[in-house]
């Protein structure tokens, strides 16, 4: 019976893991470059109860009596899936269409990454910086964030659509680049980035290290669509659907301990 409650309890646990993890996928749902999770599971180790051998009547026993101890949380993995693109009236939005993300620049000059390209100019350190919403300036292909020159209007900035290419309209009305273009990296294993908020993640031993686009031969490139952004991944109806399974699983364990709990008392009365 103490077996019985502690498989049911731990399964519990690990639903309500799941429950919470699907509840923060369907609250980021509308979350632009948001990339949802899923909870895995293992289980625990079995007890054998019986062995594979023969009865004392010689009877053959071929398939081993076998009891699970339960269930853990095995990873809460990300799927870096494409989101839809939808188009926005911002000069400084971008979405991604490939597996790279865009880098920017911490406070504590640790560079994250991120698929939420909703960007905007702010007034950095050195200038004119694009940068994010919570002001990361978003770093180029050489890893330095995009500065405008000082004699550069916002309104006077052009980007190149497929690239991310950055230049300007001069006041003879030709042309005029700055040899910067927005950067992407991507990682052998995407799905082992540590989400730090949000959008936002890190570089791990388990992703690898980050691969630059424009440096790194053999890479598929992405390509920077310039006025869209890429909204969540999370389709809500497949999450609707999963949390009405997790619920049920969790409300089977709870009435397993119940069961195992009503057996313990009827043992009880026996006794007495």
């Amino acid at each position: 019976m103490m077996r019985a409650l502690w498989s049911a309890a731990s399964g519990m646990i690990t639903q309500q893991t799941n429950v919470d993890t699907i509840a923060n996928n369907i609250s980021n749902v509308n979350t632009t470059g948001f990339k949802g999770d899923r909870a895995e599971f293992k289980s625990l180790l079995y007890q054998t109860m019986q062995a594979r051998t023969t009865t004392a009547n010689g009877a053959r026993k071929p398939v081993p009596a076998q009891v699970g101890l339960g269930t853990r949380l095995a990873a809460v993995t990300t799927s870096f899936s494409q989101g839809s693109i939808n188009e926005v009236d911002s000069p400084t939005a971008f979405a991604i269409e490939g597996q790279g993300l865009f880098g920017v620049m911490g406070e504590d000059g640790q560079v994250y990454y991120t698929r939420n390209g909703d960007f905007q100019w702010c007034m950095g350190t050195d200038g004119v910086t694009l940068a994010t919403k919570d002001g990361y300036p978003v770093l180029d292909t050489n890893g330095d964030p995009i500065v405008l020159p000082d004699d550069v209007s916002t309104s006077n900035v052009l980007w190149t659509t497929t690239t991310g290419e950055l230049g300007y309209v001069g006041e003879d009305g030709n042309y005029v680049s700055l040899d910067q273009q927005i950067g992407l990296w991507q990682f052998n294993n995407p799905a082992g980035l540590e989400k730090i908020a949000g959008t936002r993640y890190v570089e791990t031993a388990a992703s690898g290290p980050a691969m630059s686009e424009m440096d790194t031969p053999g890479l598929q490139k992405s390509a920077v669509k310039h006025g869209f952004i890429e909204m969540s991944n999370v389709k809500l109806a497949d999450e609707m659907v999963n949390l009405i399974v997790a619920q049920r699983a969790y409300e089977m364990n709870s009435k397993a301990i119940q069961a195992a709990d009503d057996m313990l008392g009827q043992a009880n009365q026996l006794k007495r």
